[in-house]
């Protein structure tokens, strides 16, 4: 299952490699910049790998674990470390090898060489966990539509919208969707609204990226709360343009409803259960607990992350 580089490596120090993330032409890359800091790699070759590979790597003694692939590659290292109960002991880092790598640019890291370097030198920041029926995630939970476009989703969609590019292009295809009847409960809203119910083609709950088409994706990831959007209506909207798309999630927009929160419940009224996509990995629901767990992970960012975010407008 598993290859390790040959130099000079210690215990403490794992990469968890996906060879075919992104182009697949990392891996090489990967295994110089390793050699060079003393890392051992690990690769992955089937589902659920990544999960293993690390619980079995902080069982060995690693202290310092970084992903290297998308943000999938990122979930399943989370989860290692989680399900091995060391979050208080373990360090992760990024390697963006993936096609989007939406949650490594919100931590400020923009390549492999970079990646390495932050988790030589960089700092360290203790950010929040988010939890759906215990299952953890760091950037993004999506729900309201299967993920069945995904395979089809263009790189620069991802690029530009992250996880959301797989609800786009699946509007896309299903133009017809007359969206999914859904109830909300929200903590720490206002006490005059604390339940959203109605028909929605998304619900869009951010822990390390928030959902609007302009300005700053990253959320603030060490407040303990969700960005939640949710955006209501029908599929009969003209999706085609990423104009259409901006209107859509847009501050501005009649169309969606914000909340910031650090819990929430969703229940579908609807036969069939709904797919979410936790940082790109699916579970199907009829209903689905969130909550955070505050500065509970901590994870070592580049010089361009933003403990506050601003917008850049």
């Amino acid at each position: 299952m598993a290859t390790t580089s040959p130099a000079e490596t210690t215990g403490e120090r794992v990469v968890v490699l996906n060879p075919v993330s992104g182009t697949g032409e990392h891996p090489e890359t990967v295994y110089e910049h390793a050699k060079s800091h003393g890392y051992t790699v690990l690769e992955t070759e089937a589902e659920g790998d990544a999960i293993e590979l690390t619980r079995d790597a902080i069982d060995d003694g690693a202290t310092r674990i970084a992903a290297a692939g998308g943000d999938g590659t990122l979930n399943g290292v989370v989860k290692g470390v989680v399900e091995a109960d060391a979050l208080d002991t373990v360090t992760v880092g990024v390697i963006p090898c993936g096609t989007g790598n939406d949650f490594a640019g919100n931590v400020g890291i923009t390549g492999i060489e970079q990646g390495f370097e932050v988790l030589e030198a960089g700092e360290r920041r203790q950010i929040d966990l988010g939890f759906a029926d215990g299952e953890p995630f760091v950037n993004s939970c999506v729900g309201g539509l299967t993920a069945e476009s995904s395979a089809e989703t263009s790189p620069t969609l991802k690029d530009q919208f992250g996880t959301f590019a797989y609800v786009i292009k699946t509007l896309r295809v299903l133009p017809s969707f007359d969206g999914i009847r859904l109830t909300v409960r929200l903590s720490d809203v206002d006490a005059e609204s604390p339940v959203w119910s109605g028909s929605a083609l998304a619900v869009l709950i951010g822990n390390g990226r928030r959902f609007p088409p302009s300005g700053s994706t990253q959320a603030n990831m060490e407040d303990g709360r969700f960005d939640v959007t949710l955006v209501h209506g029908t599929g009969s909207l003209d999706l085609m343009e990423t104009a259409a798309v901006e209107r859509l999630i847009g501050r501005e927009s009649d169309q969606t409803s914000r909340y910031t929160v650090s819990s929430l419940e969703i229940e579908v009224q609807e036969d069939d259960p709904v797919s979410f996509s936790l940082d790109g990995e699916i579970i199907e629901r009829h209903e689905l607990s969130l909550h955070t767990e505050q500065r509970a992970l901590t994870v070592a960012v580049g010089e361009r992350y933003e403990p506050i975010p601003g917008d850049e407008e």
